[in-house]
């Protein structure tokens, strides 16, 4: 039987990628500055003292918003370089968390970092993911406050999808799928967040090249604004300069280096802090959400709180 903790549940519950961000779970830089980067997929060699520091510049930042970080279990020796990118193992929505089940294989390991979190934490797991099904939490975003979309792709399988869609049923959250292009194969990390990132619950940063039709027509039918990204600087970038961490409704977070995406965002009214992550995402194809999993967002409607 699952060990459930004493101590009050931590207060949860996320129904948009912008409500104003109250509480987020990170993991600090543990196995990824020794890490492989051949075997990881990552683009170098990594600087373990750049990447420490730009961590922590990226922390202050989310602490500075008025965010409380929770920190995963740290580094015991595990092989897990990935994960510091704390979004993709699972997802959170009112009624508590579902455990994915990554589509890198070498992230399988996270999904049990991320049980044993929720149950010591004491926030109810709706449920997990199971074999042949795979999910990654950057596949996944809110379009309203009761539905949310789900990329089909290398990192998500239909099996995947067909599953949460049964976890997410008795919590009125319905799932709509879109299946996203090859790009550039099955070792790269092409996440429906990689083409689409929220600002607001009603503006979203854009790759229109990438971006599903369905999902373009569906964004535009629920009254969204696309903000559609440079394309040079999309590809300069890995797909980074898109991946954007929302704090606040049009309040973010973004990798410094990218005055075209930095520019569109603040024409549409977004106050814009930035970092350095020249050795922390951009060799690794992680960005500011990949490396958050918030645990409570305001919700949508509803004014900001103390």
């Amino acid at each position: 039987m699952e060990q459930r903790s004493s101590a009050p549940a931590l207060d949860h519950g996320v129904d948009s990628m912008a409500g104003t961000l109250r509480r987020v779970a990170m993991r600090r830089p543990g196995a990824i500055l020794t890490a492989d980067h051949d075997r990881w997929h990552y683009a170098k060699p990594l600087d373990a003292e750049a990447l420490t520091a730009q961590y922590q510049a990226f922390v202050d930042l989310i602490e500075g918003d008025g965010a409380e970080v929770v920190w995963l279990p740290d580094d015991d020796g595990d092989d897990l370089a990935d994960s510091i990118f704390t979004y993709d193992p699972s997802f959170v929505v009112p009624g508590g968390a579902i455990v994915m089940r990554p589509g890198k294989p070498l992230r399988s390991g996270e999904a049990e970092l991320h049980q044993r979190f929720y149950a010591a934490a004491d926030i109810p797991v709706l449920g997990r993911i199971e074999a042949p099904g795979l999910l990654e939490g950057g596949d996944c975003f809110f379009l309203d406050d009761t539905t949310l979309a789900v990329g089909r792709g290398f990192r998500t399988n239909r099996a995947g999808i067909d599953q949460l869609r049964a976890i997410l049923e008795p919590t009125g959250i319905s799932v709509e799928a879109f299946d996203l292009p090859y790009h550039h194969g099955p070792e790269a990390c092409l996440h429906l967040l990689s083409v689409v990132s929220p600002l607001d619950t009603d503006l979203a940063l854009v790759h229109a090249p990438l971006m599903p039709t369905p999902l373009w027509e569906r964004l535009l039918e629920l009254g969204w604004e696309l903000l559609i990204a440079p394309t040079d600087e999309f590809e300069a970038s890995s797909g980074l300069n898109l991946n954007v961490l929302a704090t606040a409704p049009r309040r973010v977070i973004a990798i410094d280096g990218f005055p075209g995406t930095r520019a569109l965002m603040v024409d549409a009214g977004c106050r814009v802090a930035t970092f350095d992550a020249g050795d922390l995402c951009l060799p690794c194809e992680g960005g500011p959400t990949c490396l958050t999993r918030p645990l409570r967002r305001d919700p949508v409607g509803r004014a900001s709180g103390p």
